[in-house]
């Protein structure tokens, strides 16, 4: 992982691609993957999302995993919580109530930290990881979880040339590729340019939003 870029991002605060509130697209597309409550969800690069607290108070116990120690503290401390601390081999679990965040690097993960996880929730990973990562990452999350998974998975799309990632332009196609062996179903694609000033100010000229329902069985 890029270690001293998001380190470096949220020591100064600087987390612009942190929602303030739940993200629509989970709220809209989450009941269609008709999940039994008590389903372990996996939210890879989880930053201090409120997806996380949605999803369980859902009924879905979650398992969040993030590089940074400053966002999981600030996470527990914005719910008002003091998680219990252990170390779980290369990574150190935060976890109270039907959360948990495993902190340390993603590539640590083994598949018995995950092997309770049988849905997924990607909304910030695969688009927050440039080209040359993406394939490992993939790879990665294919080899850790249990077969049998369903999940959400939301991605950009804008001309990559227009603006510098992250977050990362991550075409249909290459979605594809990289989950090859999943069910792939393109639940919405929305043109989110309007509501993201940011990517128009950075010269960004077209902007879709489109969230994928993934499967294994």
């Amino acid at each position: 992982m890029q270690h001293d870029f998001w380190q470096a991002r949220w020591s100064r605060n600087e987390i612009g691609f942190h929602l303030p509130e739940v993200n629509p697209y989970l709220i809209r597309h989450w009941p269609s993957l008709n999940l039994q409550a008590g389903t372990r969800v996996m939210v890879p690069l989880c930053g201090k999302s409120l997806d996380m607290l949605w999803l369980a108070r859902q009924g879905y116990p979650v398992l969040g995993v993030e590089l940074a120690e400053r966002a999981v503290l600030d996470f527990f401390a914005e719910l008002g919580c003091e998680p219990r601390v252990e170390q779980k081999g290369a990574l150190r679990s935060y976890s109270h109530g039907d959360i948990e965040i495993l902190q340390g690097d993603f590539f640590d993960l083994q598949p018995g930290d995950v092997q309770a996880c049988h849905a997924l929730y990607d909304r910030a990973a695969l688009i927050a990881l440039p080209p040359d990562m993406r394939p490992d990452y993939a790879r990665h999350l294919s080899a850790i979880l249990p077969h049998e998974l369903s999940g959400l998975l939301i991605t950009l799309e804008y001309p990559q040339e227009q603006m510098a990632g992250p977050p990362f332009a991550v075409l249909a196609d290459e979605v594809r590729e990289r989950f090859l062996g999943w069910q792939l179903q393109e639940l919405e694609r929305v043109d989110a340019l309007a509501q993201n000033a940011k990517f128009a100010a950075r010269g960004v000229q077209r902007l879709d939003e489109v969230v994928f329902r993934l499967q294994r069985e």
